[in-house]
């Protein structure tokens, strides 16, 4: 795996402002990142590898990352789908980075509304709201209510039971801000490890043609995002890449894979396609579920041990 190419590093800062009656009245997001677009031929060069090995080769330009519409690389899911007035997101280009980097399936938005939806847990806390009600609160889109007045049905949110190192957290993004929606319940059990149990997930992508198509490509991009946010990490030193195989790079196993369970929101709606729509609101879940579980906000990817005896400690 040392000469792969890996989806970039992201780095997100959120701040916002409430009103006294628990309304989001700001928001300011900064994200940092490197491109998404490295494949070969994308910004007019070759982007093969093999040539900056050759004797008087160049070094490959960095990845490029498009423009940022909100739909693109790193501003991929960036702007929040909430209606907030005073809304200000800002993309970090960074051009330097010792590995490769190139596209990562759903690109930004797999960090992005991680981050989102955490500081929306954070913020219907500072609210004394319910996460589900607050999230109602900020959304005007119809579709994205329905989902996520869809997914707290089928996972029973208002009963759910509350039992010692048990947490529930859910998160809802439409993908891209102009694709499917999809809002996602997560159960775990959770002390310094996380052992991901369910996972609910409610989906409009339009006209579907394919239901158990649709069902599948959810189920499969919410196990992978499950992976990501409890497992996967890239780990290098000085020198080289040191997740050289599976052996020395972490994913999850069949034995963890969790019982998921999907219902698709029927709509006349042009379809959109459900690749890639899952990633977003499966990683804010889990994440929102480990900090309902244990009490504390773990905000660093992937949520390991490690990650969680930091936060527990620096709380």
């Amino acid at each position: 795996m040392r000469w792969a190419p890996f989806g970039p590093a992201m780095l997100a800062r959120l701040t916002a402002s409430l009103d006294p009656a628990g309304r989001i009245v700001s928001w300011r997001q900064d994200v940092w990142s490197n491109g998404f677009i490295g494949r070969p031929g994308s910004g007019g060069e070759p982007r093969l590898l093999a040539l900056t090995h050759l004797a008087g080769g160049l070094p490959m330009a960095p990845a490029p990352d498009g423009a940022p519409t909100g739909a693109m690389g790193s501003t991929r899911n960036a702007v929040p789908g909430y209606g907030i007035p005073d809304l200000h997101v800002t993309r970090h280009r960074l051009l330097d980075m010792p590995i490769r980097t190139s596209s990562l399936r759903s690109l930004g938005a797999h960090l992005n509304v991680f981050a989102i939806e955490s500081f929306m847990d954070e913020l219907a806390a500072a609210a004394g709201a319910d996460p589900v009600r607050f999230r109602l609160d900020h959304l005007t889109d119809p579709r994205a209510r329905r989902v996520l007045t869809e997914v707290a049905r089928l996972a029973a949110w208002d009963t759910r039971a509350r039992g010692e190192g048990t947490g529930f957290g859910v998160a809802q993004a439409r993908y891209k801000g102009a694709a499917g929606y999809c809002a996602a319940v997560a159960q775990v059990e959770a002390d310094t490890a996380v052992r991901l149990r369910r996972l609910w997930l409610a989906v409009d992508v339009g006209r579907v043609i394919n239901p158990d198509g649709v069902r599948n490509q959810v189920e499969g991009g919410a196990v992978q995002s499950a992976s990501w946010t409890l497992r996967e990490q890239v780990r290098f030193d000085r020198s080289t890449v040191t997740s050289s195989n599976w052996d020395s790079y972490p994913i999850l196993r069949f034995t963890e894979v969790p019982e998921v369970t999907v219902r698709i929101v029927g709509s006349d709606r042009d379809e959109t396609g459900a690749g890639e729509l899952a990633q977003g609101p499966v990683a804010g879940a889990i994440g929102n579920a480990v900090a309902d579980a244990i009490g504390v906000r773990v905000r660093d990817l992937p949520l390991t041990t490690a990650q969680i005896i930091r936060a527990i400690e620096a709380s």
